[in-house]
């Protein structure tokens, strides 16, 4: 109960770093999606070009994050010297990359089909190195249990960027891409001086023999990683070099605003990883491990089922957050939300790989789930445009979960509560179905009303099944007496 208390407060301090802050950032989306025309194809080159960025820094940190947590708890190893050596090994293939991209910048630029702007190339390559550089302090600082410096330097950030895209989009009027880019290199290069004072009070060391044994962890995690993010990414890479439309860019803007809606989930399992990663490794010996990870898995699925059902329910609202002329996508927005549930499921499942140094396995996994989305998306792409994209993810994602949860149950079995997780599951999409088959007709704050109670139902179930109120604190005195 501790260590569920512990997650619960971590999550809430990531999530004010996460979904806070990624909140905060959704004031960019009306921002780019008011002043980017959705003709012009600006916002839609900002979406081909971040999911580029997104794939570079998963191939950088070579999956040296959780390699971290894995050795930095392991009995016989020093902390600093794990560090210091995972944190070498991405800045020598930071540098590599760099330098090439650099050298080889005319045919990259070409290939990307960015011949006539390779400075927006440059510069958010050079946005990838930073951000692969500060990935390693910013999970030491998570190994620590310091919170509060990780969420406050996640803000810092998020403030300056907001206000500088404001400054020249609103008050300068300069709305092209390029100022989105160079506002993303100028804030990521200001938090990395936030990090010497912790570079100077780490004792550096590198370790070969630990390097030798953390790269055999980490290789699987790399491909772990990289088919991770080109499940969520490879549709806006695909998307331009196969749709059939001539305003390819223009319907990957429409397609890119609207999942920024449904991102409000990947916010939640990203703080829920933040939290729980560390937890999970520092408890690996204990003998309710097991016990722990269902009941963590349980209350993942509900707290996330309730998020679905909230951005769905308020959808008349939220939808405000992109411009009126990108709004015809938002009919992907419940498909993407459901393949990001999944996506949560399958990271929770994962533990049972990576605590017998099986990481092979989630290789193989997420690489089955990324084909079958590549592979919807190029065949279907082409007529349904994003469509494709946004029911490829929920094929991908659903694949590499079952896969995972199959194999774990036979070699590393947990008793998940399934018969109470399919009752949620369950619960949740009648309500949706009921939500959905509200006509338009209804004026928007009856229908308001109506989802909101329908929102409250599935709240008054989670308390009467699995959270009494004379379990909590404060409130749960009244009702003991």
């Amino acid at each position: 109960m501790a260590n569920l208390k512990g997650l619960a407060k971590d999550t809430a301090i990531y999530g004010m770093s996460s979904i806070v802050g990624r909140f905060l950032n959704y004031l960019l989306v009306p921002l780019y999606t008011n002043y980017m025309p959705k003709e012009s194809g600006d916002y839609g080159v900002s979406v081909n070009i971040y999911a580029y960025t997104a794939l570079a820094l998963a191939i950088l940190t070579f999956g040296m994050e959780t390699t971290l947590f894995r050795f930095a708890n392991k009995e016989g190893e020093k902390p600093d010297t794990v560090f210091t050596t995972a944190i070498t090994v991405v800045s020598v293939l930071s540098a590599i990359f760099l330098a090439s991209i650099f050298g080889f910048i005319t045919p990259i630029s070409e290939s990307l089909g960015y011949a006539d702007h390779p400075e927006y190339i440059l510069m958010m390559a050079t946005v990838v190195v930073l951000d692969s550089i500060q990935a390693m302090p910013f999970s030491y600082l998570r190994f620590q249990k310091r919170p509060i410096k990780f969420a406050s330097l996640k803000m810092l950030f998020i403030f300056l960027n907001i206000g500088l895209n404001v400054l020249y989009f609103v008050v300068l009027e300069k709305t092209e891409v390029f100022y989105v880019f160079c506002i993303n290199l100028w804030c990521t290069g200001l938090i990395s001086f936030f990090f010497i004072p912790d570079f100077l009070k780490v004792k550096w060391q590198f370790d070969f023999a630990l390097l030798k044994r953390m790269l055999s962890y980490s290789w699987p995690i790399l491909v772990l990683a990289i088919a991770g993010v080109l499940n969520q990414t490879v549709d806006k890479i695909i998307f331009p070099l196969v749709c059939s439309e001539a305003d390819a860019k223009a319907q990957l803007g429409v397609y890119g605003a609207c999942v920024k809606v449904a991102m409000i989930m990947a916010m939640i399992t990203q703080a829920f990883r933040y939290a729980y990663e560390p937890i999970v490794f520092s408890k690996a010996k204990d003998k309710d491990s097991k016990e722990y990870y269902a009941v963590a898995m349980k209350y993942f699925i509900i707290f996330t089922l309730f998020a679905f059902l909230c951005v769905m329910g308020y959808m008349d609202i939220l939808k405000h957050i992109i411009g009126e002329e990108y709004r015809e996508g938002l009919v992907t927005v419940p498909i993407v939300m459901a393949a990001e549930i999944m996506m949560g499921i399958y990271f929770n499942l994962s533990f049972w790989y990576k605590l017998i140094d099986k990481t092979i396995w989630g290789a193989w996994f997420s690489l089955t789930g990324c084909a079958v989305l590549v592979t919807i998306n190029v065949i279907f792409i082409p007529k349904y445009g994003y469509m494709a994209c946004a029911w490829g993810g929920f094929a991908g994602y659903a694949t590499a979960m079952t896969l995972s949860y199959f194999v774990g149950q036979r070699l590393n079995p947990i008793q998940y509560d399934l018969k109470g997780i399919f009752i949620y599951i369950l619960l949740a999409a009648a309500l949706f179905v009921a939500m959905i088959f509200l006509p338009d007709t209804w004026p928007v704050w009856l229908r308001i009303l109506l989802n909101t109670i329908l929102i409250i139902l599935f709240l008054l179930e989670i308390i009467h099944r699995d959270l009494p109120l004379h379990s909590l604190p404060v409130i749960g005195k009244k009702f003991k007496k």
